[in-house]
């Protein structure tokens, strides 16, 4: 939320005495343009926001963001050259033009920032951030008004949006992180301005454009290389990953670790999977511990927990606060599990996958009982760690699967590995795509079979468990 004279000040640098209209919120796609918004229209590489601003003002909008000539009926603030001279407010809606729109969205954004009294937490890393997001979201607010960004609102157009639609009276933000380039993050953090910096681990995913893990590293370090330093800046740090405990090098932020090993400042033992009911453990911080269930799925859930309760006892939480916002929260990974008319159980986590986050959801699935059916996929962008990536999973397929689905051509490294690991040829098939799955399951499934779907976007392994619902 945020006034006509606020814009006005942050491209020009001039204050104007009279307000003018209040945005409610900044969209970029005119459908989601609700009354008071402010339209942004960038021009992308498949449409024009241009060619949506008359539909952006039906729905409500106040003003629209242009770079280019628009319709002569509509009025026009052109800010390209500083505030005019003759300058007037007109009535809305009206356009306002400038240079670009990308990069005045970003100016907007930072100026706010600057002027905001809001705790930043930044999260990056290369398996866990949504949840992580969501989840030190939940803890928090249990002390503070909490904003963070929707979906995957991560990137150059997403974080400069939630950091305008924050409002008034947040006093954190939470915001994820993407990497897919050296300098992003250090860009955002040029906009955002963290002053806590989580990193959950390096892995694999991203390796094609990036290069090596040395090289993820780098670039999700700069997340901790921009904070302040302590008392204000906090770098909470994987301690059991030596790439992101390397990370404390890089900073002059107070630093917590958190991890498994007792060497860390918040750590965890006697971690017990309780399949479909969550898990508990005992978590250790200082000189006190606690034993916990929290309705988390998967055993590598508690390192989600564990970043969760750093950053809220950085941020000054008690133990009871924590505990409540753990023990009540609705955060979950991207899997959903749906029960087919035949009474199977489809486990289905195909958001994206990764060898890291395919092999904590075979984990998961060697915790339940029945008939246990592995539908894995091709898992892409690995880069030179392509190989070594399905072998891995592979590995863990043989451990936690009864019967094997491989999806695609690198999934054969995973079916090859799964058998030379010791699961049975006849339980191991190989398929071209998720439509040859569907058909494979579909005439096998049965009452208590549980299947993990799990493989990267692109190969739409969602499509399975859509077409297995009604079986």
């Amino acid at each position: 939320m945020l006034t006509f004279a606020e814009i006005v000040e942050s491209l020009t640098g001039k204050y104007i005495p009279e307000q003018g209209p209040l945005v409610t919120e900044a969209v970029i796609d005119s459908r989601s343009a609700i009354p008071g918004s402010l339209f942004i229209a960038l021009s992308g590489e498949r449409t024009d926001g241009h060619l949506f601003i008359q539909s952006a003002f039906e729905k409500g909008a106040r003003m629209a963001m242009v770079e280019k000539e628009v319709d002569p009926g509509i009025a026009v603030v052109d800010l390209r050259a500083g505030l005019p001279a003759d300058f007037v407010i007109p009535v809305p809606p009206f356009c306002v033009r400038v240079s670009d729109c990308l990069s005045t969205l970003q100016q907007i954004a930072r100026h706010k920032r600057e002027k905001s009294s809001m705790r930043v937490i930044g999260i990056t890393g290369s398996v866990g951030k949504s949840s992580t997001k969501e989840l030190i979201s939940e803890v928090i607010a249990q002390k503070y008004h909490t904003f963070k960004n929707p979906g995957n609102y991560n990137n150059e157009i997403g974080l400069p949006l939630t950091i305008i639609n924050s409002g008034r009276g947040y006093q954190r933000l939470v915001l994820e992180m993407g990497f897919f380039y050296p300098g992003e993050i250090n860009f955002l953090c040029g906009i955002a301005k963290p002053d806590v910096g989580v990193v959950t681990n390096i892995g694999t995913v991203h390796a094609e454009r990036a290069g090596s893990r040395q090289a993820i590293a780098e670039g999700k370090g700069e997340l901790i290389a921009a904070l302040p330093p302590a008392p204000g800046g906090v770098a909470i740090l994987n301690y059991d990953d030596p790439l992101v405990r390397e990370m404390a090098k890089k900073t002059r932020a107070r630093v917590l670790f958190y991890g498994l090993d007792p060497q860390a400042h918040i750590w965890a033992d006697h971690i017990q999977g309780q399949g479909l009911k969550g898990i508990r453990f005992r978590l250790h911080y200082e000189n006190r511990s606690a034993d916990l269930a929290v309705p988390m799925l998967g055993r590598h859930s508690v390192q989600t927990i564990l970043r969760a309760c750093a950053v809220a006892f950085a941020e000054g939480m008690g133990w009871d606060e924590i505990i409540t916002g753990l023990t009540q929260s609705n955060t979950q990974l991207r899997m959903v599990a749906v029960q087919t008319r035949s009474g199977a159980l489809i486990l289905d986590d195909t958001y994206n996958a990764t060898p890291e986050s395919t092999i904590a959801a075979l984990d998961l699935l060697q915790e339940l009982k029945g008939q246990r059916i592995a539908v894995l996929g091709d898992m892409l962008e690995l880069g030179q760690y392509a190989e070594v990536g399905h072998e891995k999973v592979g590995e863990a397929a043989a451990r936690a699967a009864d019967h094997l689905i491989a999806v695609g051509p690198l999934s054969k490294t995973i079916a090859a590995t799964a058998t030379e690991c010791g699961l049975p040829s006849s339980a191991v098939t190989w398929v071209e795509n998720a439509a040859q799955a569907a058909d494979v399951l579909r005439y096998n499934l049965k009452e208590g079979d549980i299947v993990l779907i799990k493989g990267s976007h692109g190969l739409r392994m969602d499509r399975i468990s859509a077409a297995l619902e009604e079986v």
